[in-house]
């Protein structure tokens, strides 16, 4: 099937589900191509980048203003014109959840863990800290108790504290007395995270990107507007996933842990697009000052390389 009608297929599996989460797609757009330019977009400009995958001007707007009211973004109006940026704690929540998008390197694990017991928190207070160590890939060990093998103490307890959660949470950070990949921890892991169900969904992304990929190694037609679109859509399937993924050691993982090639497979394919889409967002995005600027260097280090 050529590279456009994988590209159409691919945005058709999009607009087939219910509900069409608008906002966790700008948050996307955000991360990917916005913040590398400066971080503020004419409203206009992003109503134009996601018509093509079937979200209307009046649902940009709506999902805009419920971001404002989330504190994701904020607004500033100039004239008749609307432009956003993330927020300061936006921004941060932003960073927790790109962090690992773009990794290659692996990480040698010491075997710790860091552990937080919300049990001195309200009922209302400890479901919504709960919710939010969740969204930053915490497993859960037991009732009121989170755990994470990468996230240290020190990265957390700003983010409690935010939350007017500090003094009611207790942090603590482990230490390995026994073998750091037992059975009985392999077997803790597999039902902290459902390492099954997780494995699942990186199987689905396999088979939903990966004949796009094969399909451009051998014909690659895709304009610049499809390219912008395929890369959106690539890290948002991939960053969705990452939220539930606290990228575990490899000790600790299965032998065909299908999160290795869904890496891999979006490195390759991102580097495939990248500078077409880029492309497209030179012609689009605007501020209050006119075009955007191009991207960071940090940008060019995504992968661990974009420029061979």
């Amino acid at each position: 099937m050529p590279a456009k009608k994988q590209l159409d297929q691919l945005v058709s599996q999009f607009q087939k589900k219910r509900p069409i989460r608008a906002g966790s797609l700008i948050i996307t757009l955000y991360g990917d191509a916005i913040v590398p330019r400066g971080g503020t977009v004419w409203l206009g400009s992003l109503a134009k980048l996601l018509e093509p995958v079937g979200i209307n001007e009046r649902l940009v707007r709506t999902s805009v203003y419920r971001l404002v009211k989330e504190n994701w973004l904020q607004a500033e109006k100039i004239g008749r014109c609307s432009y956003y940026s993330l927020t300061g704690p936006g921004l941060r929540r932003f960073e927790q959840a790109f962090k690992h998008v773009y990794e290659m390197s692996t990480w040698e694990w010491t075997g710790s863990w860091t552990l937080v017991l919300l049990t001195q928190l309200e009922a209302e207070a400890r479901r919504r800290v709960r919710e939010e160590l969740k969204w930053l890939s915490f497993g859960s060990i037991g009732q009121g108790v989170m755990i994470h093998p990468r996230i240290q103490r020190e990265e957390l307890l700003p983010l409690l504290q935010e939350w007017e959660a500090l003094d009611d949470t207790i942090v603590m950070q482990t230490h390995p007395v026994e073998p750091l990949s037992s059975r009985a921890m392999r077997r803790e892991v597999r039902e902290s995270w459902n390492l099954d169900e997780l494995g699942g969904r990186y199987r689905r992304f396999l088979d939903q990107f990966r004949p796009l990929w094969q399909e451009l190694k051998d014909e690659d037609t895709l304009s610049p507007e499809d390219c912008l679109i395929a890369r959106t859509l690539l890290i948002h399937e991939y960053r969705k996933i990452l939220l539930r993924d606290p990228q575990l050691p490899d000790a600790l993982l299965p032998g065909d842990w299908e999160g290795r090639s869904a890496r891999q497979l979006c490195r390759n394919l991102y580097r495939q697009i990248y500078e077409r889409a880029e492309e497209w967002l030179d012609q689009t995005l605007e501020n209050a000052s006119g075009p955007l600027p191009g991207p960071n260097e940090g940008f060019y280090r995504r992968f661990g390389g974009l420029r061979d």
